[in-house]
């Protein structure tokens, strides 16, 4: 018998390619190191002599890891990552030899063309100059694949006027805000040892795995990353024996790889397993200050797809890949943690005891019911549009799940202003003797609440699967900070600080309890019930977009330097022409698709069955079995012609229309519906037509044979 690999030294290998605080310890001067890490902990700015000795020392690590280039990495507005490489040669000397260099100047700085990133008219196409700058929060790491051994520096991305374009830079300066804002509140409670206070973030990432050769014949994969035809095979997910499943050895060696890729990267991928829909699986990380967390869900993202090519697999990260099974999201596991341990989102044994955590609570549910829709649309993407409210993601309403214990004591500061007791969880009932006893949690969990508190954080679930996550969390840190800094400046001003913290408490209590529902969030009831509470429903990407360019939005990101007007509006309208490109990209496709294979393929067949219909028939036997499937594909072809006619014309009548809000709500209003209608007869016409003849693989090639 074989002997049974065990696998890697998770110990050994993890952060073994990452300029991390051991080797900056290391290997730095003591001196530089101290300067670096106050740079890290306190914003201090670095000065060009300590970054020189810094690039220095982190070149001469990258080459013994066997790097040759460098890269400034960052993140623009593409939903995507972008790197350029730079080697480490510089100018030949005279013997024709080359010194191989890296300044503090080349560290701290780079200058890639800004000019053909998004970016909603800040710049012209003329205007190319963009810089990107070191963020030392986020440690530089080597990266060894087909492009050979290359230092990636994490950088934010700015144009040449200062302008944000990408998503670090508002990631970090809604950091800095409800540090600032956070560290208000603590005092107000006595807390004078705590510096700092950090968003902690854990992202878990969906996604859904196919054979390489059966996703490159279908066209409507490679090209939108969905599929825009697919009848459902006889099996779904109905049975739920996918979810947490045994793991096939395919996708086993593929989560092993991806692993040790990871682990080598510094990501703490901690868990996987298989989700609810047949092939589609899921990888958890541990949490990590904000900025790193979203820096590693990137990472986790290219991981996936880089080693799925690898295994002839294929990796696919679009929020509704399928119709009929479950999408991919990412959930958001966010709280706010002090440098020195403290979260300020743990209840305590006693919440209702717990004075300064249950104002932190009511700031957070006081944000969101005042921004859920700007909330909402930090997680608005075309794909999402198919996956929220679907009974099997959040809807499209923003709402907040405290569970029994919370809600309980949520309630008696609306009803008599003070909460006198917490519900306990007492001891899990198994009816099982020989099963140890289990201490019970004080409420259950929900997973149909787009907002869930789940002990001492907040769940965010609505991301989607291929979206940055920095978007949502500059929401989540931005609303967060205004919330907690209103509440100081009444607090700083009180002349009885418990009676005010007292009030403060029942106020909040009473005028944001709308936004608190612990019932199924799937329900037809819960979307009524929210229409009467006025809570907003935006239902798809266009109608949330306008969230961003509000009154209350502007002033509130300007307050706190998080985002300026402009530059607010040029996302707004990088995000109506993203849909309609989107969305005019998959409309083409299903007409290339439906004129060039499906229809085709269908007449092939008809003629198949006419031929079969006269040679029975001269054969003096009945034919009314063939006679009704040929009449049956024909009625069927004919819907498909008509609906293809009707694609053409309006995806035509929307491209030329002018960009933005109006073409976007074109695209939305007539395109997506004309799609729909094209894909029902096709889909019908799959149940009937020969699989020998029909021109793709299946839903059941796609989904269960991996």
């Amino acid at each position: 018998m074989e002997e049974i690999r065990t696998g890697v030294n998770v110990a050994e290998i993890f952060g073994k390619n990452v300029f991390n605080d051991t080797v900056m310890q290391e290997r730095l001067p003591k001196k530089i190191y101290k300067e670096l890490k106050r740079t890290i902990e306190e914003g201090k700015e670095l000065d060009l002599a300590t970054a020189d000795v810094i690039a220095h020392e982190m070149k001469e690590w990258a080459i013994e890891k066997g790097a040759t280039h460098y890269t400034h990495w960052f993140q623009p507005l593409t939903g995507v990552t972008a790197e350029k490489h730079d080697s480490f040669i510089s100018a030949p000397m005279s013997n024709g030899k080359v010194l191989m260099s890296f300044s503090g100047k080349e560290l701290i700085k780079g200058e890639p063309d800004a000019s053909s990133f998004p970016s909603g008219g800040l710049r012209a196409t003329f205007e190319a100059r963009g810089y990107t700058a070191w963020d030392p929060t986020s440690p530089a790491f080597v990266k060894k694949d087909e492009n050979g051994c290359i230092l990636y520096i994490p950088t934010a991305f700015c144009s040449y006027t200062g302008e944000a374009l990408d998503q670090k830079t508002p990631l970090l300066r809604s950091m800095e805000a409800i540090n600032k804002q956070a560290l208000r509140f603590l005092r107000l409670f006595g807390n004078t040892t705590s510096k700092r206070v950090k968003p902690s973030v854990g992202i878990e990432q969906e996604y859904f795995l196919v054979d390489r050769q059966k996703y490159l014949q279908r066209k409507d994969l490679v090209f939108t990353g969905r599929t825009l035809f697919g009848a459902m095979p006889p099996k779904g997910q109905e049975l739920d024996d996918h979810y947490f499943g045994s793991i096939r050895a395919r996708i086993a060696s593929f989560m092993k790889e991806v692993n040790e890729e990871l682990w080598r990267l510094g990501v703490t991928a901690k868990t996987q397993h298989n989700e609810v829909a047949p092939a589609q699986h899921e990888l958890a990380p541990i949490y990590m200050e904000c900025n790193v967390a979203v820096d590693h869900n990137q990472l986790i993202m290219e991981t996936l797809k880089k080693v799925a090519e690898k295994q002839g697999l294929h990796c696919l990260l679009h929020e509704k890949p399928f119709a009929g099974v479950n999408g991919s999201g990412k959930h958001d596991n966010w709280s706010l943690t002090t440098d020195d341990g403290k979260n300020l989102l743990d209840p305590g044994k006693t919440p209702h005891e717990n004075i300064q955590f249950l104002l932190m609570l009511l700031c957070v549910l006081r944000a969101v019911d005042k921004h859920s829709a700007l909330l909402r649309e930090s997680a608005a993407d075309p794909g999402n549009d198919h996956r929220l409210g679907s009974s099997e993601a959040p809807p499209a309403i923003i709402s907040v799940f405290l569970g029994e214990q919370l809600e309980d004591v949520l309630e008696q500061l609306v009803n008599t202003g003070n909460a006198t007791h917490s519900l306990k969880g007492g001891k899990l009932q198994t009816g099982v003797k020989t099963l140890p006893g289990l201490n019970k949690d004080a409420t259950d969990r929900n997973r149909t609440s787009p907002f869930a508190f789940t002990g001492n954080k907040f769940e965010f679930r609505m991301l989607g699967s291929r979206d940055s996550a920095a978007a949502p969390n500059v929401v989540l840190n931005t609303i967060v900070a205004e919330s907690l800094c209103e509440t100081c400046d009444m607090l700083e001003k009180a002349e009885d600080f418990d009676k005010a913290v007292h009030d403060i408490i029942k106020e909040y209590a009473t005028e944001h309890q709308r936004i608190v529902f612990n019932g199924n969030g799937y329900a037809q009831e819960w979307v009524e019930e929210a229409e009467r509470r006025g809570l907003p429903n935006l239902s798809s990407m266009v109608d949330a977009i306008p969230a961003l360019v509000s009154e209350d939005a502007i002033r509130m990101f300007e307050k706190f330097h998080v985002f300026t007007e402009a530059e607010l509006r040029s996302r707004a309208e990088i995000k109506y022409e993203a849909y309609s490109k989107a969305v005019n990209i998959e409309a083409r496709t299903m007409i290339d698709v439906a004129s060039k294979h499906i229809i085709p393929a269908v007449i092939r067949y008809t003629r198949i069955l006419a031929e079969t219909v006269n040679a029975v028939t001269q054969a003096g036997a009945q034919a009314e079995v063939q006679l009704g499937l040929l009449n049956d594909t024909g009625r069927l072809l004919k819907e498909t012609k008509e609906a293809l006619d009707i694609l053409i014309a309006e995806t035509g009548k929307a491209s030329e229309m002018g960009e933005g809000e109006e073409q976007a709500r074109r695209f939305r209003e007539h395109v997506v519906p004309a799609m729909d209608a094209l894909r029902r007869p096709v889909d019908e016409l799959e149940m009937i037509v020969d699989k020998e003849v029909w021109p793709m693989p299946s839903y059941g090639d796609l989904i269960f044979e991996v």
